[in-house]
């Protein structure tokens, strides 16, 4: 039998999302039609109420969806560092760069829509992200012990608005390939982290246990 791994299979659903996400990115929720979507994925509108109940239930998918996706694949990144906290935070800044990347459309659909979101959704987002941010602080404050929690908190935010600031930078052309981009975010970051650590005076950091630059591949 070959060794060679079948290309993941995308399901009807994650087509309708994915084109969804685009579309609401590039003309906002209520500028977009479900014969639009429908006509996107090559199905008639209707036929999208097949696998959703609606509009509103694909922007709840999509906003619920990746707050899930970040924080689950965030625990096993900062798991999979072991004794390492500077290889756990290096894990979540690669994951992170890899969403704010190759998810582009979601950023910009959830800094205009989420609060279109029902507020039981709405609110399990809110949830979904504080633990994402808690997660981050805590591995920072391992691999900077001299940087106080609230200090944490507040650079795991300011690194956040770098990362998911990538829909906003010019045209694909102007800017490096994906992973010399890859490689100068996640240095970005690093160095967003040592500012603040450094500022809190006492402690140094750990020392990374390999180099920091990423490469382009998804995980």
């Amino acid at each position: 039998m070959s060794s060679t791994q079948a290309p993941a299979v995308t399901s009807r659903r994650e087509q309708i999302l994915k084109e969804a996400a685009r579309l609401f990115a590039e003309r906002g929720f209520h500028g977009v039609g479900v014969d639009e979507i429908g006509a996107a994925v090559g199905i008639s509108g209707p036929g999208l109420y097949r696998h959703f109940a609606g509009k509103d239930a694909m922007l709840a998918e999509l906003l619920v969806g990746i707050s899930e996706r970040l924080l689950d694949g965030g625990r096993i990144r900062a798991a999979s560092g072991g004794d390492s906290p500077a290889a756990a935070l290096d894990a979540l800044i690669e994951g992170h760069i890899d969403f704010a990347l190759d998810d582009r459309p979601l950023i910009t659909v959830h800094d205009r829509e989420l609060d279109r979101l029902r507020e039981a959704d709405r609110k399990r987002v809110r949830r979904l992200q504080r633990e994402y941010v808690e997660l981050w602080v805590q591995v920072v404050r391992e691999v900077y012990p001299a940087c106080a929690e609230p200090d944490a908190r507040a650079s795991v935010h300011a690194v956040f608005g770098l990362l998911n600031s990538t829909p906003h930078l010019s045209r694909p052309g102007a800017l490096p390939g994906r992973t010399e981009m890859s490689a100068l975010l996640h240095r970005l970051a690093r160095g967003a982290f040592a500012a603040v650590a450094a500022d809190g005076g006492t402690g140094a950091p750990e020392v990374p246990s390999g180099p920091t630059a990423v490469s382009g591949q998804r995980h």
